[in-house]
């Protein structure tokens, strides 16, 4: 891991650094809490920002260089193409071959419908994540350890909200896991939907 944490420093610098290992601590708390494999968790912690690279970067251009197909949400908000580039970025650069892993990368920003548990711990600990300040942020904290799919809804709102209030569109994975989610944690929603 020496290799890769000095590999990434350079990469990401300092402060982005700082952040992914607040990110690591964050995820590994939860995975005990939810006993999954803990080498998975850290790999995706570790990596989660990898293509975030310090300055002025053309991640459209970089995403085109490595082939990875974007969508339009993802071409017009460009912040979050660091996370599609950062799961091929850690398969090409870093040597990840576990799809889960890669995965959870790829999907870091977004969520995604029917998140695994792995997503689902590298989504919510990188938004909640000790440096993390803004309103609703120790609720939600609170929440995750208490309930972790409850947690993660409670994250999408905000987000949701976030991007209303500042008229910005919204990737339909986030509709997807929101919805996905909401109806899990609430059964009636479903009947409802099928009566």
């Amino acid at each position: 891991m020496d290799r890769l944490e000095n590999e990434l420093i350079k990469d990401i610098g300092e402060e982005r650094y700082n952040h992914t290992l607040r990110v690591v601590d964050t995820a590994i708390k939860l995975a005990r809490k939810h006993d999954i494999d803990l080498e998975k968790v850290k790999k995706a912690a570790i990596l989660h920002d990898c293509a975030k690279f310090p300055g002025q970067i053309n991640w459209l251009k970089m995403a085109r260089d490595f082939d990875i197909i974007l969508d339009n949400y993802m071409e017009y908000n460009q912040d979050l193409i660091h996370a599609p580039l950062g799961a091929k970025i850690a398969e090409v650069k870093y040597k990840i071959e576990d799809k889960e892993v890669l995965d959870a990368i790829y999907y870091h920003t977004t969520g995604r419908e029917n998140m695994t548990l792995l997503d689902k711990i590298i989504y919510i600990a990188d938004y909640i994540e000790p440096g993390r300040k803004f309103p609703g942020v120790d609720e939600i904290r609170k929440e995750t350890f208490a309930h972790l799919d409850r947690g993660i809804l409670l994250a999408l709102d905000n987000t949701i909200k976030f991007l209303v209030d500042r008229n910005k569109l919204i990737h339909p994975n986030t509709l997807k896991a929101r919805n996905f989610l909401l109806m899990d944690l609430n059964p009636k929603i479903k009947e409802d939907i099928f009566l």
